[in-house]
């Protein structure tokens, strides 16, 4: 079978490797399609080379079919459509008070261990989260950041009837929009990227662009001194969290989904001033998945507008080189049996 590498120094390979028995506990998934995210980026830019051990198989947003099953493993068998939650959390300690998905010892199935970008698979079966046999497996290559998208606004506590701002119209921040507007929420993003704003507008989303108008005023007169319920903090830029906290309104809430590797100022007098609160979102939780697998199989929201194109697995070098050219894509796709 065929396995990309990532070999440090923007540089991935790929090589022929045989295909391995699953281990006791264990399922062999023949992969269908990977996706890129923002982490597997950083990776190739050796952001993360002090956690990753090179040479290592990355990617884990991911679908696929099982094609064996490791001994003991009796919930799933060959021909089971799967996503992975690529989470290992067989570190959890009591101290981490169930919170298995953020627990200290907790590892990150194609960061710290091999990943999906390659054509077959083996992981712990815990991870699966098996799916519908008419499920389009391009589709459900989003259900991992749909996911995250899902627990970020399930936390926020967002409900019908209120007003949500996402600063930052990447491929998080429109999932994170789109199941806003799924629970009945008014939902403004706020982006400077020309094509994201075009392909936000398209979808039916208030658009506010910073370098031309002002958001607080723009959001000021169109909820009439209200302000936003919600805020969602998804750009990670010093802009975005020097404005959040001006667009949330009387006791509104900020969920910080963006990472940010080193302290940052914020406006504390605001969380006083106005009884904010902010709250923090990492990654998702296994009813996130199950409502992420839900909303694509309903198949009423435009997901499949968010795939930018979908690229043969070998090419994998080729594709990492043109998102740095072009970062202002959505989802690349790779097909993992091409």
């Amino acid at each position: 079978m065929k396995a990309t590498f990532y070999q440090g120094d923007h540089k991935f390979s790929i090589s022929e490797k045989s295909i391995s028995d699953p281990a006791e506990g264990e399922v062999r998934i023949k992969v269908a399609y990977c996706g890129i995210c923002g982490t597997d980026v950083h990776i190739y830019h050796g952001m993360m080379d002090k956690r990753v051990k090179v040479p290592v198989t990355i990617g884990h947003e991911m679908s696929g079919v099982i094609d064996a099953v490791g001994a003991g493993v009796s919930d799933f068998s060959v021909g089971d459509k799967v996503v992975v939650r690529p989470l290992d959390d067989r570190g959890a300690q009591a101290s981490d008070k169930g919170y298995d998905h953020i627990c200290q010892d907790l590892k990150f199935i194609g960061i710290d261990s091999p990943g999906a970008m390659q054509q077959y698979w083996n992981v712990p079966a815990f991870t699966l989260h098996r799916l519908r046999p008419e499920t389009d497996l391009k589709l459900a290559a989003l259900v991992e950041p749909l996911a995250v998208a899902c627990h970020d606004v399930r936390l926020s506590g967002l409900k019908a009837g209120e007003v949500a701002v996402v600063l930052g119209g990447g491929p998080i921040g429109l999932l994170v929009a789109l199941v806003a507007r799924e629970t009945g929420a008014k939902v403004f993003i706020s982006e400077v990227n020309p094509r994201r704003i075009l392909l936000a507008r398209e979808l039916g989303f208030s658009v506010i662009n910073p370098a031309e108008t002002d958001p607080v005023a723009h959001l000021r007169e169109k909820t009439s001194g209200f302000m936003a319920d919600v805020v969602f903090e998804v750009a990670g830029v010093q802009p975005t969290l020097d404005i959040m906290t001006e667009l949330a309104g009387i006791r509104g809430r900020i969920v910080m989904v963006a990472i940010h590797g080193q302290p940052k100022p914020i406006n504390l007098f605001q969380f006083f001033w106005k009884e904010l609160q902010l709250i923090g979102a990492r990654v998702y939780e296994r009813e996130d998945y199950d409502q992420a697998i839900e909303l694509i199989m309903k198949n009423e929201l435009p997901f499949a507008c968010l795939i930018t194109r979908v690229a043969p697995l070998t090419s994998i070098q080729r594709v990492f080189e043109e998102i740095d050219r072009q970062p202002d894509g959505m989802k690349v796709l790779l097909d993992c049996q091409t």
